[in-house]
C-alpha cells in the first residue's frame, strides 16, 4: 500500500491535540537517531529536536557555545508514562559516562515539578545518586528549535516517505508537528512501529534506516 495525502492527513487529524499531550525534553548524543527512535513509541505523538541546557540566547548548530543537542517528545500519558519514557531514556545510553564535548552531553530534563518527583523517586529506585552518574539532571529552561534540516532527519534522507508530505503540503512547521512524520521518521531509523499502529501496515512496521 502507498502512503497518500489523504492517510497522512487523516493520520495526524485522529492523533491527541497538544492539549491531551505532555512534553519531555532529553539529551541522548546526536539528536537525529533520539528523535526517530522515541517517536516510534507507542504513546509518542510529537518529536522535535532542539538546543538547550546553556546560557546563551538563540543558539544555532553552528554558534551552539553551551547548549546541548536535545529533543523532545510530545506523549500521551494514558498511554506511556513519564517514567515509562525514563526507563527508555536510561536504557539507552551509560548513565556512568559522559561526553566531554557539551554539544553532544546527557541531559535528563525535568519541566515541571511533578515530572521532578517522578525523576528523583526514579533515581533513588535505580540507586542513581549524583555521584553516583555522570549523567546531567536539570531543571528545564529555555528550548530552542533546531534548524529545519535537523527536523525528522531520517524521514527527510528517504525520499520515498519524505515526498508524501510534499504531495500533501505539509510546510516545515506541519512537517516538524506531524504525528504522523514522528512515526515515519521513526520507521526510517529503523525501529519499530506498534502493531496497531495504521502506518506500520502501510510501511511494513520496520526499515533499516538510510
Amino acid at each position: 500500500m502507498t502512503l497518500t495525502p489523504t492517510m497522512l492527513r487523516e493520520y495526524d487529524r485522529e492523533a491527541p491535540a497538544p492539549r491531551e499531550t505532555e512534553t519531555a525534553t532529553f539529551a541522548l548524543g546526536c539528536f537525529w537517531g533520539p528523535e526517530a527512535q522515541f517517536g516510534a513509541l507507542e504513546g509518542v505523538v510529537r518529536t522535535r529536536v532542539g538546543y538547550a541546557g546553556g546560557t546563551k540566547r538563540n543558539p544555532t548548530y553552528h554558534a551552539l557555545e553551551d547548549h546541548t543537542e536535545v529533543f523532545q517528545v510530545d506523549f500521551d500519558p494514558a498511554v506511556i508514562s513519564y517514567a515509562d519514557l525514563l526507563e527508555q531514556v536510561f536504557q539507552s545510553h551509560n548513565p556512568r559516562h559522559q561526553s566531554r564535548n557539551t554539544q553532544y552531553q546527557n541531559i535528563v530534563f525535568a519541566a515541571t515539578p511533578g515530572q521532578r518527583e517522578v525523576l528523583d523517586q526514579f533515581l533513588a529506585d535505580k540507586e542513581y545518586s549524583d555521584d553516583a552518574i555522570e549523567t546531567r539532571i536539570e531543571q528545564l529552561g529555555e528550548f530552542y528549535l533546531a534548524e529545519e534540516y535537523h527536523q525528522k532527519h531520517s524521514l527527510q534522507s528517504r525520499p520515498g516517505l519524505a515526498d508524501a508530505f510534499e504531495t500533501a503540503d505539509y510546510n516545515n512547521a506541519e512537517l516538524r508537528e506531524s504525528p504522523a512524520a514522528a512515526k515515519l521518521n521513526g520507521h526510517a531509523g529503523g525501529h519499530t512501529l506498534p502493531e496497531d499502529d495504521d502506518l506500520a501496515t502501510i510501511v511494513g512496521g520496520t526499515s533499516r534506516g538510510r
